[in-house]
């Protein structure tokens, strides 16, 4: 990671802005703004989006992968979490999907917009994309594993009216999230850490320290703090400009569903920049790792805390997924299958996934 020897102007910028950012929030929390402001906050929201970056490189440089990824996959999962249960406390019935449109359209965005851009950016620059199957196969299989139990299943099981679990099955599919993310996260950083290291064309392992020495551990500890408020000062100005971004939305005609997509979009802009910039050095399998692990952590950080949080949230958790999200995850995990098995991609791989996304994309406006 190019984190040491940062010009010292970018050095500043990147340690006010997640500072500035969350004085904006706390200014206009709860306020209604003007359009003037709505402007403000949104580039105040892509400045934090970019410190969010810089800072999750510092870190990702210091511990070296995979911990690097699953930082910030983890820290940025957690706050989506935060933010979908704030929106579920005050939108009422009409939240009831809010959960499912979200984890739903990370999962979309993750597999198929972060991962084939990363495959073509990849691809382009070094012919192929060369990653290890061994440990991208296992990501892939455990997000397919938790988006079937937990948005799937929901959809066919008939304790409850709707595409709901009943009390137990919720608890059974929270319990069956966190032993699969579980499992997954103690696979890649201790019984199978090279699984996840990024690799040549050769197989072999890439060489992380051929661009910069690694930041101290001041530096390092610095960064992940500023990286925490600068992922808080994202997810908190996204809330900030949603009754915009909702109002654009229901004025363009679209359905109402979209803002989680939009949401969602923007609250991993974070994983998104980083996973290109990692593949722009070939370093395809810390664009993977982001991009599965975000997809992962998304499901299985989210269910649990949700199973938890319907205690005492009067909102319906609609969790079950209808018959044409149902296809386009069918033929997301297909596809990335026969991406995910010969180890190597082309240009070919990362435009199918990408054409999935806007797919994906589409649909959620012209369902």
């Amino acid at each position: 990671m190019a984190a040491a020897g940062t010009h010292p102007v970018l050095a500043r910028t990147w340690t006010a802005a997640p500072l500035v950012g969350l004085a904006a929030l706390a200014a206009t929390w709860g306020r209604d703004i003007g359009a003037v402001l709505v402007l403000v906050v949104a580039l105040l929201l892509a400045a934090a989006v970019l410190a969010a970056v810089h800072h999750a490189e510092v870190v990702a440089h210091r511990v070296g992968e995979p911990f690097g990824s699953l930082v910030l996959a983890v820290a940025v999962t957690v706050i989506e979490v935060s933010l979908i249960v704030t929106l579920m406390l005050s939108g009422g019935d009409e939240a009831a999907t809010l959960a499912r449109d979200t984890v739903f359209a990370a999962v979309m965005i993750t597999v198929n917009g972060i991962m084939g851009l990363s495959l073509l950016l990849g691809a382009r620059r070094f012919g192929f994309a060369n990653f290890n199957a061994e440990g991208t196969g296992g990501a892939l299989a455990t997000v397919a594993a938790l988006a079937a139990t937990c948005l799937v299943l929901p959809t066919f099981t008939t304790g409850q009216a709707g595409p709901e679990f009943t009390g137990g099955q919720l608890a059974f599919a929270a319990v069956a999230s966190v032993v699969l993310y579980a499992a997954f996260v103690v696979t890649q950083t201790v019984r199978h850490r090279d699984f996840f290291l990024p690799v040549t064309a050769k197989g072999e392992p890439v060489d992380e320290d051929d661009h910069a020495d690694p930041p101290t551990d001041r530096e390092a500890w610095t960064s992940l703090g500023l990286l925490l408020l600068s992922l808080v000062a994202v997810v908190g100005l996204a809330k900030i400009e949603s009754p915009a971004i909702e109002s654009a939305v229901l004025a363009a005609g679209l359905p109402v569903s979209f803002v989680g997509v939009v949401i969602a979009l923007l609250v991993l802009l974070p994983e998104t920049i980083a996973a290109a910039n990692a593949a722009r050095r070939e370093r395809i399998q810390v664009s993977l790792n982001l991009a599965l692990g975000s997809s992962m952590a998304s499901i299985g950080l989210t269910i649990p805390t949700l199973a938890v949080a319907s205690i005492w949230v009067p909102t319906p958790l609609h969790l079950g997924l209808g018959p044409t999200q149902i296809v386009l995850l069918a033929i997301t995990m297909v596809v990335a299958v026969l991406t995910v098995v010969p180890g190597r991609a082309t240009r070919l791989q990362g435009t199918v996934h990408l054409v999935l996304l806007a797919a994906f994309l589409f649909l959620s406006m012209s369902p």
